[in-house]
């Protein structure tokens, strides 16, 4: 499962070897200092599911890893079925405008975010 962590000032979101397969891509950074707003969300899987070009792996409601190129933003959506809640962390000026991860524990994942923006 992608696992997004705090590192030296910046937001890592890292992949399993078979994300990085799924989702045609390798881990992702964002400066926190571009992180404009997180929130949990009950059902990642719905959250991913914008209209547009996807570059990546969705099967509906099992798993979505993939690059989304909406009309509204660029996304990078790492959901399974085994983790249906997530966070949806927003950024201005980075390379991708949202990511939208699913995460045993999203509560937590939004409290180190919060916290390391303070």
């Amino acid at each position: 499962m992608a696992q997004v962590s705090v590192e030296n000032g910046e937001l890592a979101l890292h992949l399993t070897g078979m994300e990085r397969l799924e989702g045609v891509r390798g881990d992702l950074r964002a400066p926190v200092s571009a992180v404009v707003g997180v929130e949990v969300i009950e059902d990642a899987h719905g959250a991913a599911d914008e209209i547009g070009v996807k570059v990546g792996t969705r099967i509906p409601g099992v798993v979505e890893v993939a690059t989304v190129y909406a009309a509204r933003a660029k996304l990078f959506v790492a959901v399974h079925r085994d983790t249906p809640r997530g966070v949806r962390i927003r950024f201005t000026g980075s390379d991708v405008d949202e990511w939208i991860v699913g995460c045993a524990d999203p509560e937590a994942t939004r409290s180190a975010i919060e916290q390391a923006r303070h």
